[in-house]
């Protein structure tokens, strides 16, 4: 233990300052999700829509294009397979919206633009400074959860910024949600729910959660928490990173503004 403790100090490494300063995210250079031009679009092809896995992008043939990014599993195929340069690669990570249309890109989304909206009040701002979170696994792969491990590591702490995780739903503010909500835990994330405190707020974190992901649909899973819970955040991203996580938090607590699909970030 005494090792351990003289090789951190030695190292100097510390909790990074973002979000309150503008780098130090820890996702630099990172593939991020795909942007859309539909503008550029070849009005006979349908090859990215051919190739997505999850039913993602829609349109073509001469309709509008749009990308529904609560769908995308950011595999990045349909960059790969677009002939015109419609469709993108970017460093762009997910990001959090309050209404499940702001996740719609291109056609009649809300299209890639910077504007940003003020910070919301839906919140009570007794809140914003202290927030307890029961996250609920609802048939996920883990790879959010993985990305939820990464918060509490030293070089995030998300502690620091008065964010908690609680092992009872009695304690909790806010139900975060991974996964497509497999039939059998349909009834225990309801049960979770219902045993919260008002007020009480729900977050559906990763692709299968907002849109189902690859899973969706079929005999055993539904298409996300769509129609299940009222959901207050809605993060994509397969899955998304933990500075993504941690942003999307903070725009449920109106600490940061809301960004519409698909926001430009410096740094």
């Amino acid at each position: 233990m005494t090792n351990w403790a003289w090789f951190g100090l030695s190292q100097g490494r510390l909790t990074t300052g973002w979000p309150e300063e503008t780098v130090g995210h820890g996702q630099e250079g990172v593939l991020g999700m795909p942007r859309l031009h539909p503008e550029r679009c070849a009005p006979t092809c349908r090859d990215c829509i051919s190739a997505c896995p999850s039913g993602a992008i829609t349109g073509g043939l001469g309709e509008s294009v749009t990308l529904d990014y609560g769908r995308c599993v950011v595999c990045q195929r349909c960059t790969e397979v677009c002939p015109t340069g419609a469709i993108e690669k970017t460093t762009d990570w997910a990001f959090g919206v309050r209404t499940r249309e702001a996740l719609l890109a291109g056609g009649g989304g809300m299209g890639s633009g910077n504007a940003e909206s003020p910070p919301s009040t839906h919140v009570p701002r007794g809140f914003r400074r202290s927030l307890h979170i029961r996250h609920v696994d609802a048939g996920s792969c883990n790879g959010c959860e993985s990305e939820l491990e990464a918060l509490l590591n030293p070089f995030y702490n998300l502690h620091r910024l008065g964010i908690f995780f609680t092992a009872s739903p009695r304690s909790a503010d806010l139900l975060l949600v991974t996964g497509p909500v497999t039939v059998a835990m349909k009834e225990p994330l309801l049960e979770t729910y219902r045993a919260m405190p008002e007020p009480r707020f729900v977050m559906a974190m990763g692709t299968c959660a907002t849109g189902g992901g690859i899973a969706g649909g079929g005999y055993s899973c539904h298409q996300g928490l769509e129609g299940i819970l009222p959901v207050d955040l809605w993060l994509p991203g397969c899955p998304p990173n933990p500075a993504a996580l941690m942003e999307a938090l903070l725009v449920l607590l109106g600490r940061r503004p809301e960004r519409g699909a698909l926001p430009e970030r410096a740094g």
